[in-house]
């Protein structure tokens, strides 16, 4: 994400934070590369917090200018809604129509993307994709201002836990838009998304979800509940928390490895990598 090309992407917005919070660390050790500081400083926060140890092994080598990005099939300036290979939190959704649950029309084509467009592609399989949205959207929070959306998707965004999978299944999510300001009567104006954007909320005009923390969900996080086959994955991580760290730990652990095995080296313990430092 050196390059604007990746960094523009829609689905990358608001990590220049992360990224610039970093440029020390690389400005004292420049030997090593951008993609192993961001993927080692990635282990070392999910161990720190709680999450799973996950063995890092260094090599990566960052490419020299945008030209190799380009040459990779990145284009700039971005294409509208995105390069595709991030899911989009409500590509293909439209709102003219619900089903019987309430469900909006194409959240259906809205699951094929992102297995079909996104994670398949990648070798990801239903479980491994349920894994590693349970274990990655426990941290952190949507921006406004950067993505459109708005607010946290658990109490606790700083700690590795299964509450993502266990609050989207036990708590009653409302749709909302920019346009409901009873959010703001309710103390959760933070949940209101920008103009144009929608999202799940755990609260209600009627006062329900008025004493729990402000939370929510992007419909591409409701589509792990909704579908039948996402949804035997994500009861499975409710029911278990260490499971859902050791599989989001290999999970994750194959997404930053991807493309790179014939240059990484032997492993090492992320957490004592850190700590030698």
């Amino acid at each position: 994400m050196r390059f604007d090309a990746e960094a523009s992407d829609c689905e990358n917005a608001g990590l220049h934070t992360a990224r610039a919070f970093l440029e020390p660390v690389k400005r004292k050790f420049p030997g090593i590369s951008y993609s192993d500081l961001w993927v080692l400083a990635a282990y070392v926060g999910i161990e720190h917090t709680g999450g799973p140890s996950i063995a890092f092994r260094p090599g990566r080598v960052d490419w020299e200018g945008e030209h190799e990005l380009l040459a990779g099939g990145w284009c700039n300036p971005m294409p509208r809604g995105g390069h595709g290979r991030l899911p989009g939190a409500e590509k293909y959704v439209a709102y003219d129509s619900a089903d019987a649950a309430g469900r909006p029309s194409g959240w259906q084509k809205l699951c094929g993307h992102i297995r079909d467009e996104v994670f398949y592609r990648m070798g990801f399989g239903d479980r491994e994709i349920v894994a590693l949205l349970c274990g990655g959207h426990v941290y952190g929070r949507c921006h406004r201002g950067s993505s459109g959306y708005a607010g946290a998707w658990v109490e606790h965004p700083t700690r590795f836990s299964n509450e993502y999978a266990t609050d989207m299944l036990e708590d009653e999510w409302r749709l909302v838009g920019h346009e409901d300001t009873w959010l703001d009567d309710m103390g959760a104006a933070e949940l209101r998304p920008a103009a144009g954007n929608r999202q799940y909320v755990n609260k209600c005009p009627l006062g329900t979800g008025g004493d729990d923390a402000n939370q929510m969900m992007l419909l591409s996080d409701m589509a792990l509940a909704w579908d039948p086959d996402f949804r035997v994955h994500l009861e499975a991580f409710a029911a278990d928390e260490a499971m859902l760290a050791r599989e989001f730990g290999a999970a994750f652990k194959k997404l930053t490895e991807l493309g790179c095995e014939g240059v990484l080296q032997p492993e090492v313990a992320a957490g004592g990598l850190a700590a030698a430092r």
